[in-house]
């Protein structure tokens, strides 16, 4: 069962080199990475000729930007019956792919498989949903992060696998684009398993401590794609607008002033102040 990692990337070196390394580890060897590069000055080509003797590469350089075109790109070239879209700076643990593709063969109803995210820590989670346990999930509760997706194209609603160019970096929100396409995917029929057991490495950027503006950014994408869908009058989406919009960050800001965490009140705040952007500027 091929594997296809459509990869997009820009303004990073370093940290392609670091997945690109984990990828030379992995146990299951079928697989190819299709990178759709918008970089304009030749960043990472010598890194990319440098692994292509070991790894099936497919280099692609384009003339435009944004993550969720990027990857729409790339699905268009995948040769593999799995897809998944890694970031430019994650890890694959070496047992991923194997794994991966063992899950899909055990589980012949699933059309999606979700991997935990961890902060280079066999313990630790990083960014997304994430949970201790392993197990079916709906639209109602989502779980992981876009790179941590993987994708039977065999199973799924190919009609509904795309990504919208509104979302995701670079483009009008900068935020959501997976979910939003996982809600989509969810809500087509697709069956989704979650396991924290395939392990993807992932700084935590997320976090308070690392300031407001990434999350103001990042959010604006989350009230926007809740608000696309309202528009389409899907009702299931009035839980994750009372859930991400009201009680989610009274909860937070709560605790944080509990706590007298002066940054983490901020963090929350804003992150509120993002999706109600989002939510009230879509589509205008």
């Amino acid at each position: 069962m091929k594997v296809s990692l459509v990869l997009a990337t820009l303004g990073r070196d370093c940290e392609l080199l670091d997945f690109l390394k984990s990828l030379l580890f992995q146990t299951y060897k079928d697989f190819e990475l299709i990178v759709i590069d918008q970089n304009k000055d030749g960043l990472i080509d010598s890194i990319l000729e440098s692994f292509k003797p070991v790894l099936d590469i497919k280099h692609i350089k384009v003339d435009f930007t944004g993550n969720a075109r990027a990857r729409d790109y790339g699905i268009a070239l995948a040769q593999g019956r799995i897809l998944a879209f890694p970031d430019d700076d994650c890890a694959y643990a070496s047992d991923v792919l194997e794994k991966v593709v063992a899950e899909f063969a055990r589980q012949e109803q699933i059309a999606i498989l979700v991997a935990g995210s961890y902060d280079f820590s066999s313990t630790r989670f990083s960014i997304g949903v994430n949970s201790h346990k392993a197990g079916y999930f709906t639209r109602f509760k989502m779980m992981g992060v876009e790179f941590t997706q993987f994708f039977d194209l065999q199973r799924i609603d190919r009609a509904q696998f795309h990504l919208d160019h509104d979302f995701g970096i670079g483009s009008k929100y900068a935020g959501g684009e997976g979910f939003e396409m996982l809600y989509r995917l969810l809500r087509a029929g697709g069956r989704a398993f979650y396991t924290p057991s395939i392990k993807i490495y992932h700084a935590d950027k997320d976090h308070y401590k690392l300031g407001t503006a990434r999350m103001l950014m990042y959010s604006t994408g989350i009230g926007a794609y809740m608000r696309k869908f309202a528009n389409q009058h899907d009702a299931f989406i009035l839980y994750y607008i009372v859930r991400k919009m009201f009680v989610a960050p009274a909860l937070k800001m709560t605790w944080a002033m509990l706590l007298c965490n002066r940054k983490k009140l901020a963090y929350s705040f804003y992150n509120l102040v993002g999706i109600w952007r989002g939510f009230l500027v879509y589509g205008k």
